[in-house]
C-alpha cells in the first residue's frame, strides 16, 4: 500500500501551476514553430511569431506567459491502494496548493477567481476553490493533471445535444467561426461526444490534457472512429481560413482532441472546448517517495526567429495624435504605439458607464486617449507591470457608444474582434479599435515603461491604469469607416485555401 503525504501533494500542486505559468509544453512549441514556418498570412505570421518570442521570453524571465493564469482544474485517478497521510480533503489539498501557487512571492499570479459569481463577484485573492475531478482505479499511485485555463477560451465553449442522425462535424464547423479570435487561436480544439450533458463537456475539457501528436496521426493513419474526425475536423476547421488571432491565415487549429462515450438511444451530446494559443497543462504522478519533480525544457527547443516588429510598421506619437490622424489608418495596418493610454476591464467600464448616467464627473480624463482592456499580473522586483496582455474586446461591446461618444476617447484596444454594436459605434464616432496578441503578454509587458493607479483602486487589477508604453506593436482591427480586418481576413484566405492544390496541414 503507498502513503501518500499531505505535503508532498500539496507541494506538487504548488509547483505544478507554478510550472505551468512559466513553460509551454514542448509539444506545444514545436508546433508553433511549424504552423509558424508553414504559414503565409503576414498578419497571421506575425502574431504567431509574437506568442513563439513571448513563450521564450517568459521561460528566460520566469513569469507567466499569459496575464489571465487562469481558473486551476485537476483531474485525478487516485489508486483505491493508496492510503492519505492527511488531515485534509483531497479539494482541500487542491485547494492549498492552488493558494501557494498564484500567491508566490517569487512570481505571484492573477487571481481571477469570484465567488457569488451571479452577484457580487467577490474576488477571492487567491484563484481559490480549483475545478476537481477525482476517479477512483485500480493501483497504488495518484496520478494527476493540471490545466490553467484562461477565461477567453473557456468563454467559448459551445454545447449542444444533436439529433442522432445529425453530423457533429456540420455542428463543429457552425460553431467555429462564432468564437472568431475570442479565444486566441492557433490552439487546440477538445471535443467530447456521448454520456449525457456534463460528461460530454467533462470529456472535452479532460481531451485538452493529452499531447499535441496531430502529424503523427496522419502519418500512421487513424485506427478508431474517434480519430477519424479528429483528422478531419482539423482539416475542415483550418480550410475555414480564421487563422492566427482570427485575422485570417492558413493555421486555426494545431490539433484536434476526441474523447467519446455512450450515450442514450435518443441522444447525441456533443461540447467542443477551444484551448488557447496560452496552452497550460502538465502531469504527474505520486507513489510516496515524495513530492513530484518538474523539468523546464531547453532554450534549444524554440525556434530561433529572426523577426523585427518594427518592419514595416508605423511609429506612432500618442501625445500628439488627433483624430483627423487615426482617421487615416486602415484595417490590418500595423503600427508601434509610444506614450500614455489608459487602462479599463468589465468593472471599470460599468462604473465609468454608471457615473455618466448620473451625469457626475469621471475620475479620469478620457480626451483623445486610448483605453487598453487589460488586467495585469502583479509586478516583482524590478518590474514596472507583470505580463500585460489584452482581454477579450467583444465584452465591451455595450459601452462603446457611450465611451467615444461622451468621453472623448480616440478608441480602444484588445484582442480579437468586435461585435455588431461596437463596430456601428466606431464607425458612427469615427473611432478606431487596436489589438495586441493575445498570447503576447510578457512581450507586451516589456513595452510599458511606467504604470500608476488613476482610479478604481479597489477593483486590483481591474482598476484604470496609466501606462506608459514604448513601441507598443498593435494592428488596426477596425478602422474609422468601420471596415474590419476580423472580417476581411477570414474571408480572404478561406478563398485562397479552397484553391491550394494540398490539404492544409
Amino acid at each position: 500500500m503507498t502513503t501518500i503525504k499531505q505535503d508532498d501533494f500539496i507541494q506538487s500542486i504548488a509547483d505544478g501551476f507554478q510550472f505551468i505559468s512559466i513553460y509551454h509544453p514542448v509539444d506545444f512549441i514545436k508546433a508553433m514553430g511549424e504552423a509558424y514556418e508553414r504559414e503565409q498570412s503576414p498578419a497571421a505570421k506575425n502574431a504567431i511569431a509574437q506568442i513563439l518570442m513571448n513563450s521564450r521570453m517568459a521561460t528566460e524571465g520566469h513569469r507567466p506567459v499569459c496575464q489571465d493564469t487562469g481558473i486551476a482544474v485537476v483531474f485525478l485517478k487516485v489508486g483505491m491502494d493508496v492510503r492519505w497521510d492527511a488531515k485534509m480533503s483531497v479539494q482541500d489539498m487542491v485547494n492549498e496548493g492552488v493558494r501557494r501557487a498564484y500567491t508566490d512571492k517569487d512570481n505571484p499570479l492573477r487571481a481571477s477567481i469570484l465567488a457569488d459569481p451571479a452577484g457580487a463577484r467577490r474576488n477571492t485573492r487567491d484563484n481559490t476553490p480549483a475545478v476537481v475531478h477525482m476517479e477512483l482505479v485500480p493501483g497504488s499511485t495518484v496520478e494527476a493533471r493540471l490545466a490553467a485555463k484562461g477565461g477567453g477560451s473557456e468563454n467559448k465553449s459551445r454545447f449542444a445535444i444533436l439529433n442522432p442522425s445529425d453530423s457533429v462535424v456540420d455542428w463543429i464547423l457552425e460553431q467555429v467561426p462564432t468564437m472568431g479570435g475570442d479565444w486566441c487561436p492557433p490552439g487546440m480544439l477538445g471535443i467530447g461526444i456521448g454520456g449525457t450533458a456534463e460528461k460530454a463537456m467533462v470529456l472535452a475539457k479532460e481531451s485538452l490534457m493529452d499531447p499535441l501528436d496531430m502529424h503523427e496521426l496522419k502519418a500512421r493513419g487513424p485506427k478508431t472512429r474517434a480519430e477519424e474526425l479528429r483528422i478531419e475536423i482539423f482539416e475542415k476547421v483550418n480550410a475555414l481560413g480564421i487563422g492566427a488571432q482570427g485575422l485570417g491565415g492558413l493555421t486555426t487549429v494545431l490539433d484536434v482532441k476526441v474523447l467519446d462515450y455512450p450515450t442514450h438511444a435518443t441522444s447525441l451530446p456533443v461540447a467542443v472546448i477551444p484551448n488557447c494559443a496560452a496552452t497550460r497543462h502538465v502531469e504527474f504522478h505520486l507513489d510516496g517517495s515524495g513530492p513530484a519533480r518538474f523539468e523546464a525544457p531547453g532554450l534549444e527547443n524554440w525556434p530561433k526567429l529572426a523577426v523585427d516588429l518594427a518592419s514595416g510598421a508605423q511609429r506612432v506619437n500618442l501625445e500628439t495624435l488627433t483624430k483627423a490622424e487615426t482617421a487615416t489608418w486602415k484595417a490590418g495596418d500595423r503600427l508601434l504605439l509610444t506614450g500614455k493610454i489608459l487602462t479599463g476591464r468589465d468593472a471599470a467600464h460599468k462604473r465609468l458607464a454608471d457615473l455618466i448616467a448620473k451625469g457626475e464627473k469621471l475620475p479620469v480624463d478620457f480626451t483623445n486617449r486610448f483605453i487598453y482592456y487589460v488586467g495585469p499580473v502583479d509586478a516583482v522586483r524590478d518590474e514596472v507591470v507583470g505580463p500585460a496582455g489584452p482581454t477579450t474586446s467583444r465584452r465591451m461591446d455595450k459601452f462603446m457608444d457611450t465611451m467615444l461618444g461622451q468621453t472623448g476617447l480616440l478608441g480602444s484596444i484588445g484582442k480579437s474582434e468586435r461585435g455588431k454594436q461596437a463596430v456601428e459605434a466606431i464607425k458612427r464616432h469615427k473611432g478606431i479599435h487596436l489589438i495586441a496578441v493575445g498570447g503576447a503578454a510578457y512581450l507586451v509587458s516589456k513595452a510599458i515603461r511606467a504604470s500608476r493607479v488613476l482610479a478604481f483602486q479597489d477593483l486590483g487589477m481591474e482598476a484604470i491604469h496609466e501606462f506608459d508604453v514604448k513601441d507598443m506593436p498593435v494592428t488596426v482591427a477596425v478602422d474609422a469607416t468601420g471596415n474590419a480586418a476580423h472580417e476581411s481576413g477570414p474571408r480572404e484566405w478561406r478563398a485562397r485555401i479552397a484553391k491550394i492544390p494540398v490539404t492544409v496541414a
